[in-house]
């Protein structure tokens, strides 16, 4: 008998809602960067703090997924993440209507944002989408849930950089509020499904959310997983954060920016669903290797070939492919080795480690800049990291963990 994609009314639903939920949050942090010169005029921020606040932003909502995990595996993803709207909402109104204060952006970009990123971004929809499905199915429904973040991707820089012309930037924040609300129902249909154990073996059964992270922790492969995430979190904040200022550095139209982020957002919905559905049939591991030593030959060419609009948009093409399909088959080998229980819980420690890198990706982008007048010095880092990556994912094991006393 042929499997069923979806089980059942249920499953239909999360997935729908987690994908409004990523798409709203995702596509909203894929614009700061295009805000950085009205932070600048407006606000007294100069690049550095830019990149702080933003490098800031990725730690605390890495710091944050594992809590909102926690709180997802016990309490339901439907309350994790509208408690972590919430927070959104409050940050991005703290924004719109502060003083000229680095320290007040800290805390209401950085601090606030990020937190909320922890419960709505990525981690805790794609977990709670991926407990309603199956495990040869679960990579194709992770694909779709962060593909819905590349139809954000697309769209959101298009509709800032046109709001931002138009009605001015504090009136496009306060567009996102409105974005954020209806985002925040939608987190509501983010049902929490009881774990059975098919096997039913009671160290499974009896498993605390402790002892899945001590056992993840003694594992080899999801040790070389949270170390390859890292390298995701570095390359993409670098590109989202400092993109616009490289695009002008080079002498490029302004809206080139734009653009490379538009087609990064459009081309990810075909990366994230295409690697979803090859997780679903070959080692996955191998499908990261491939990708993160593509993003190395990808950059390696954006570099060093002759600065054009065409350059610039073939590279947002490209990386565009590669940008979150690393997730379907991350979020995979963790349900493949440790099963769904507490998947929320350790894709939010891996999801920590991506955080760490978007933390020195945007951070370092902005120091490098007003250190040495160049971005060149962090693009080169991001080169060496790939292939770090690519050789880091090839020894792990992929095989389910056996539990016994």
């Amino acid at each position: 008998m042929k499997e069923k994609f979806f089980e059942n009314r249920q499953a239909i639903i999360v997935l729908v809602a987690g994908s409004l939920v990523v798409l709203v949050s995702m596509g909203i942090r894929q614009t700061w960067g295009l805000f950085y010169q009205f932070f600048d005029t407006d606000l007294g921020i100069n690049r550095t703090q830019f990149g702080l606040a933003i490098g800031i932003q990725m730690l605390f909502w890495g710091i944050t997924a594992p809590l909102f995990g926690m709180i997802a595996d016990k309490y339901g993803s439907n309350r994790a993440a509208f408690a972590a709207f919430l927070f959104y909402i409050v940050g991005s109104y703290i924004v719109i209507n502060q003083p000229e204060s680095n320290s007040i952006f800290l805390i209401s970009m950085g601090v606030i944002i990020g937190t909320a990123l922890g419960g709505t971004a990525v981690s805790v929809p794609v977990a709670a989408v991926g407990k309603f499905f199956s495990d040869k199915n679960r990579t194709i429904s992770v694909g779709i849930v962060t593909g819905s973040a590349s139809i954000g991707f697309f769209v959101m820089p298009l509709f800032t950089k046109f709001s931002n012309d138009v009605y001015g930037w504090q009136n496009t924040v306060q567009f996102f509020i409105y974005f954020l609300i209806f985002a925040s129902i939608c987190s509501l249909f983010l049902f929490k499904k009881e774990y059975v154990d098919p096997t039913n073996n009671s160290f499974t059964r009896d498993q605390t959310a402790w002892k899945a992270m001590k056992e993840a922790f003694n594992h080899k492969g999801y040790m070389l997983l949270v170390a390859g995430f890292f390298v995701c979190g570095f390359q993409i904040t670098l590109v989202a954060t400092h993109i616009p200022g490289y695009i002008q550095q080079k002498g490029l139209p302004d809206w080139t920016a734009a653009a490379i982020l538009a087609l990064i957002g459009f081309f990810n919905i075909f990366g994230t669903i295409g690697m979803g559905f090859l997780a679903s049939k070959y080692s996955k591991k191998i499908l990261l290797s491939i990708l993160y030593f593509s993003r190395g030959i990808i950059l390696i060419l954006f570099l060093f070939l002759p600065a054009s609009t065409f350059t610039a948009l073939a590279f947002g093409v490209l990386f565009g492919i590669l940008w979150l399909a690393t997730i379907p088959p991350t979020n995979g080998i963790v349900a493949q080795i440790f099963g769904t229980k507490y998947l929320a819980t350790l894709f939010g420690i891996v999801f920590f480690s991506h955080q760490v890198g978007s933390f020195l990706g945007a951070y370092l982008g902005g120091y490098f800049f007003d250190t040495y007048g160049s971005y060149d010095y962090a693009w080169y880092l991001s080169i060496i990291l790939s292939a770090f990556a690519g050789f880091v994912h090839l020894p792990i094991d992929e095989k389910p963990i056996l539990r016994a006393a």
